[in-house]
């Protein structure tokens, strides 16, 4: 008897740090989200929209990242229970566009900290759709 009860309480209490875990990356994944969408929308609001390619590419870069990490941010915060496929490709799509993103910024002077930010995001994405797995 002693064994069994030894053995459901391991096996819960693995279950529950997996599940701490899991929320922890989750809540990670949407707070760099939301920063990273509000660098992204600062640094697309400081390119004059009337710029060369390489400048409009930013701007709409900036913008781009900015929907996708706070479209990717609500669906993290919210209560309702989704599908793990659901998640799994938002926050894939979310990690991409912020490397997409990063790079783009890497090449235009003062966005380091966007670039930054956009690859912290997409950091934490990865760790999070690791506790998926």
């Amino acid at each position: 008897m002693s064994w069994t009860r030894t053995t459901t309480s391991t096996t819960s209490q693995q279950e529950q740090q997996e599940l701490v875990q899991y929320l922890e990356d989750r809540f990670a994944c949407a707070q760099a989200c939301t920063e990273c969408a509000r660098a992204c929308a600062l640094r697309a609001s400081l390119v004059d929209p009337g710029g060369d390619g390489e400048q409009e590419l930013v701007r709409r870069r900036g913008i781009m990242c900015a929907e996708v990490c706070d479209a990717t941010c609500r669906m993290l915060s919210e209560q309702n229970s989704q599908d793990e496929a659901g998640i799994r490709t938002q926050v894939g799509w979310c990690l991409s566009v912020c490397l997409e993103s990063a790079h783009v910024f890497d090449r235009h002077p003062g966005a380091e900290q966007t670039a930054d930010a956009c690859r912290t995001c997409a950091k934490a994405c990865g760790e999070f759709m690791a506790t998926l797995n």
